[in-house]
């Protein structure tokens, strides 16, 4: 089969997508026309910016592009009226501007940080072309809210009447393959053969768990009932974060329990198989069946390090059946949602906001954007060019396009090529069939072939960039800066080289100043998880949240998605990342636990514990100091021999028996004390 009939071969769901984006934008295209608005293409361009397959994700995306586009002309009204007189101080404010809003919007992770993009870029699409005519910005400003908000209104119901297509299946879909994930993770750790299977195990539940966060944003938006159940999906969210240190900690102390008896023992397997069978029907008998069973793994008769390893194993599968019987019942109650019952309420969740962050990137990323804008504007001073304005609002909108990529400069290559294929297009539309336009009916006939084709490609994730760049940077873009029915082959040409400048100026200031490997973006997430590994550790009580491990799960996503297969260490890499995760919620059971451990033992052992986590997120190969062996040994020892009423004693064991696992995984069993 040859590859242009793949190509044209489109499946329904991209055919109904291009064809609600088309009516969208030919919807406000005729609105604004009809209000008299001089560049009506923007709103055509606007349209189809907002537009997304999702409704819910077009209608949020629809609000934060707005209030981004507000926030941007109020900018350029305060700033470009009072440096009007000095145009180099104008452009660098802007290009200042621009800077500071992208380095916020790369803080924010969410849909949300939409607004700061946008609010960065609109100020640069409306304040560089009114710098040599000021006296005309407020109109300006004006008009232009006015085509972006027709554009976005217009998306917006079309998306939201015209076979709208929801949320749910793909936030119910990503919630049950997580818990599928995490239940096949679960099973394979009766298997011999395990290795590659647990690995990937681990990264795909990872993986689901922060992609389920980032989407789920959008689900208040939603068209249909499934906006009213955010609380229970939010609250879902956090339990299956949990989840993960759990299962990780639980394939651990088989682990351990394995290699110092040479095979697990029977009554662990019996119970294993039995939690793996209630995993599958979780429903068919309460979670509190299992709490006997599990209560006397720590009860058989071993020796300390035995009965320690039993107490940690069962203290976490004890949490792991808890936790798998909350997902559940919040499962239940989303579907419950969906037929339109009335929501429970719910602790509000964490959110996006414990999704890491990288501050210093996100200030390069700024400072990158800041120069890109101030070369081209260099050389627009300069050298007085009419349209040097077009290229310094492509490196800003460039720059601030593909700021979260590790290496932007390959994608704005990519951009520019598919920019440049589209000149021939865009000089047949402008030069030639919009000057024959003379009716709303042959407008439409004329964008109908070009823009319907591309829309069909901009719902494939495969051709998204190339088509994005041809219909918003090529000829979406062109017929929005020019007055189509007075357009030149001069002011095309000029418009078209300015375009290619400021992209090119993106591109190489961002290869030179703003690219980087994934081993060094690798490096940099380990390092920060290091560092607040200690900060726990130094802290004067445990953090009143669960925000670590929705973190380090982020972060061994970003992880997984940085380091290559060819390496061979993305395993390796993963897996460290794990055990950070298990000694962060060690940390904070055992913060937690405190009271109920020797105070002077339990201080210097989390002290100690700090000054190595801080001491590795400066210089990576930093060991382990040896004298956190015996500080870890004599607490556990002194805290088995203590009387074990209370729930934080086996939190506590486990604590201990956990972070002597992760930080000395080789040291000889425990040795034998005089614990009864």
């Amino acid at each position: 089969m040859t590859l242009l009939p793949a190509l044209l071969r489109f499946t329904r769901g991209e055919l109904v997508f291009s064809v609600k984006s088309f009516g969208a934008a030919m919807l406000a295209m005729y609105c604004a026309s009809r209000a008299g608005l001089p560049r009506p293409f923007w709103a055509l361009l606007t349209a189809y910016v907002v537009a997304n397959p999702l409704a819910g994700a077009v209608r949020s995306k629809a609000i934060y592009r707005f209030l981004g586009t507000l926030l941007g002309c109020t900018a350029t009204l305060l700033l470009v009226p009072a440096l009007s007189s000095a145009p180099e101080l104008l452009t660098l404010a802007l290009a200042l501007w621009v800077g500071t809003c992208l380095f916020f919007s790369l803080l924010d992770r969410s849909p949300a940080s939409y607004v700061f993009m946008l609010a960065g870029y609109t100020a640069a699409l409306i304040g560089f072309p009114s710098v040599e005519t000021p006296q005309t910005l407020f109109d300006t400003a004006t008009l232009r809210v006015e085509e972006i908000w027709i554009g976005i209104v217009c998306a917006t119901l079309v998306h939201s009447i015209v076979l709208p297509q929801s949320l749910a299946p793909s936030v119910l879909g990503l919630l049950d393959n997580t818990l599928r994930d995490a239940r096949r993770w679960l099973a394979d750790l009766l298997h011999q053969d395990k290795g590659q299977a647990l690995d990937l195990d681990r990264r795909r539940l990872a993986a689901d768990i922060t992609q389920l966060r980032l989407l789920s944003t959008h689900v208040p938006f939603d068209t249909t009932h499934f906006r009213w159940t955010a609380g229970a999906i939010g609250a879902m969210q956090d339990r299956v974060a949990a989840l993960t240190p759990l299962l990780s900690a639980v394939e651990d102390r088989l682990q351990a329990l394995e290699q110092d008896a040479g095979a697990l023992p029977e009554d662990v397997t019996q119970l294993l198989e039995r939690i793996g069978s209630w995993l599958q029907a979780p429903h068919a008998a309460p979670a509190a069946q299992l709490r006997p069973a599990i209560d006397a793994l720590g009860d058989a008769p071993a020796t300390d390090w035995q009965r320690a390893l039993r107490i940690a194993l069962a203290c976490r599968l004890g949490e792991l059946v808890d936790g798998w019987a909350a997902c559940t019942a919040l499962r239940q109650e989303i579907d419950a949602g969906l037929q339109g019952a009335a929501p429970a309420r719910h602790r509000a969740a964490l959110g996006h906001r414990v999704l890491h962050r990288d501050v210093g990137m996100a200030l390069w990323s700024g400072v990158a954007a800041v120069l890109a804008v101030c070369l081209c504007s260099a050389f627009w001073i300069l050298t007085g060019w009419p349209s040097g304005s077009v290229a310094t609002m492509m490196a800003a909108v460039l720059c601030c396009f593909f700021a979260t990529m590790d290496d932007p400069a390959p994608a704005i290559n990519a951009f520019l090529k598919y920019t440049l294929w589209s000149i021939p297009l865009s000089a047949l539309y402008v030069l030639v069939l919009m000057p024959l336009v003379q009716d709303f009916g042959m407008l439409v006939l004329i964008c109908a072939p070009a823009f319907l084709v591309l829309g069909c490609y901009m719902a494939r994730p495969s051709t998204f960039l190339a088509a994005m760049a041809m219909l918003m940077g090529g000829l979406g873009g062109t017929l929005a800066m020019h007055d189509t029915g007075n357009a030149d082959i001069v002011g095309f040409l000029n418009a078209t080289l300015a375009q290619t400048l400021g992209a090119v100026a993106a591109a190489c200031v961002t290869g030179l100043m703003r690219s980087v490997g994934t081993d060094w973006s690798a490096r940099r997430i380990q390092r920060a998880i290091w560092r607040e590994l200690g900060e726990m550790a130094a802290a004067p009580r445990a953090p009143q949240d669960d925000g670590y491990t929705v973190r380090v799960l982020d972060r061994i996503g970003l992880l997984a998605l940085r380091i290559t297969h060819a390496d061979g260490r993305k395993d390796a890499t993963t897996n460290d990342a794990l055990r950070d995760l298990r000694v962060g919620k060690d940390i904070v059971t055992l913060q937690q636990a405190r009271a109920h451990l020797p105070a002077a033992a339990t201080a210097r052992l989390l002290g100690g514990i700090a000054g190595f986590f801080g001491a590795r997120s400066r210089v990576p190969a930093a060991p382990v100091p040896a004298a956190l062996l015996p500080a870890l040994d004599d607490t556990l020892q002194a805290t088995l021999a203590a009387p074990r009423s209370a729930a934080e004693w086996r939190a506590a064991v486990a604590a201990l028996v956990g972070l002597r696992r992760n930080l000395f995984p080789r040291a000889q069993p425990l040795a034998q004390g005089a614990t009864p």
